[in-house]
């Protein structure tokens, strides 16, 4: 047996060990492990102890890299290097191989074909309106796993679906294969169709876009093409590893130097569409559920953005007072899972971003009348499953490669 029949062999003994699998851990010291609704478990493998274990991940990561010469120099000179894995034409993975004390471990993200939709996803009636936008930049923001490609897929698939326009996508690597409908997608893999994501934004420009998603923005050049394009008329999409509107700005502003901090605020503020966090929390019953704050933009957004926050004019105030819109802050979506009974008071508490405030809105509640029957309400917002169902929906997270 070869090294990647025997490789595929242990891929999908894990990918069939159990339901709602995100990732898949190769860590030498311990057996490999999947990641269930944010834990680790253990598949029963014949796996070989210490040190044989690291020389076989070697070998897997060889199988993987299959000698591409991009990827050993990546990882010889970076420490790390990314590509994407396909197993018997039934799943793939995007895989991150890295050095940890002088061993080769690595992870393997499962992709899932299906591609999600809003309805699917159960997302707020907003995002349709975020779509609505067609110049300037929109950032989906929060931590890894937190499904931040699956929204910006099921965004790209409602514009796929409604718009006659071309869409180009640089991702590191295509997740989720889109179909042409009414669109013409474009969807570039790093690593084989470009090789920064700079340049192949760059290169984007001159595609006739009108809609560009760029996987993520990592670097100063990246961020000033991007600004560029979505002031001259393109509708960029990225993601940014933050966790709150605030957070998002400063992000941006640091790319830059402070000599250039007031041009790229009022850039920023001209251009700056909406701000979607995303973070995957424990749900009371098990699994995990998504809470989303959302910031759009108006006249008091692009004032706080290009003249920076004081004590007059706060990011979280201001889209409190814009719910209408559909604006929400982290806070007010736990709350709603809370009221709902859907997370605990401990949940609430420990993934707000401003614990005073979620303090008195819990407490707020409590007092209510009425509190305990609210709790018994339809959430209304995605819930992933603690366990797996028998014909499960369609686009239930856990089978979208969300966690």
């Amino acid at each position: 047996m070869t090294g990647t029949e025997k490789f595929d062999e242990v891929l999908w003994t894990m990918v069939h060990s159990t339901e709602g699998i995100s990732d898949l851990l190769f860590v030498p010291g311990k057996p490999p492990q999947v990641e269930v609704h944010g834990e680790l478990e253990t598949p029963a493998l014949d796996w070989p102890a210490p040190p044989d274990d690291a020389r076989l991940i070697a070998g897997f990561a060889q199988a993987i890299m299959d000698g591409s010469p991009k990827l050993q120099r990546d990882l010889d000179e970076r420490g790390s290097c990314d590509c994407s894995y396909t197993l018997r034409d039934y799943c793939r993975f995007r895989v991150s191989i890295y050095r940890q004390y002088k061993n080769i471990a690595m992870v393997l993200r499962q992709l899932k074909p299906l591609v999600p939709t809003i309805e699917g996803l159960g997302l707020e009636p907003v995002f349709h309106d975020v779509i609505r936008e067609r110049n300037g930049i929109t950032f989906i923001t929060g931590a890894s796993g937190n499904g931040k490609t699956t929204t910006l897929a099921a965004l790209m698939n409602e514009l796929n679906r409604t718009s006659k326009i071309h869409i180009i996508t640089l991702e590191d690597p295509v997740e989720f294969m889109h179909p042409h409908q009414r669109s013409t997608l474009s969807q570039r893999e790093m690593g084989h169709d470009f090789f920064t994501f700079a340049e192949g934004l760059r290169a984007a420009l001159r595609q006739a876009p009108k809609i560009i998603l760029v996987g993520e923005i990592r670097d100063r050049e990246t961020m000033e093409i991007a600004l560029t394009a979505s002031e001259t008329g393109v509708m960029i999409y990225s993601t940014l590893h933050t966790i709150s509107a605030g957070q998002t700005i400063n992000r941006v502003l640091g790319f830059f130097g402070k000599d250039e901090e007031h041009q790229t605020r009022e850039r920023l503020a001209g251009s700056l569409r909406y701000v979607i966090g995303q973070r995957l929390v424990p749900r009371k019953t098990g699994g995990r559920i998504l809470m989303t704050e959302v910031m759009g933009h108006s006249l008091r957004t692009r004032e706080a953005i290009a003249l920076g926050e004081n004590d007059g004019r706060r990011l979280p105030e201001i889209i409190e007072s814009a719910k209408h819109a559909g604006w929400h802050t982290f806070e007010h979506s736990l709350l709603k899972a809370f009221e709902q009974d859907l997370i605990t008071e401990e949940t609430a508490m420990h993934y707000a971003t401003n614990k005073p405030a979620m303090r008195q809105l819990v407490d707020t509640a409590r007092s209510r009348p009425g509190f305990l029957s609210r709790r018994n309400q339809s959430p209304g917002m995605i819930v992933v499953p603690a366990a797996a169902k028998k014909n499960p929906p369609a686009e239930d997270l856990s089978k979208l490669g969300l966690i």
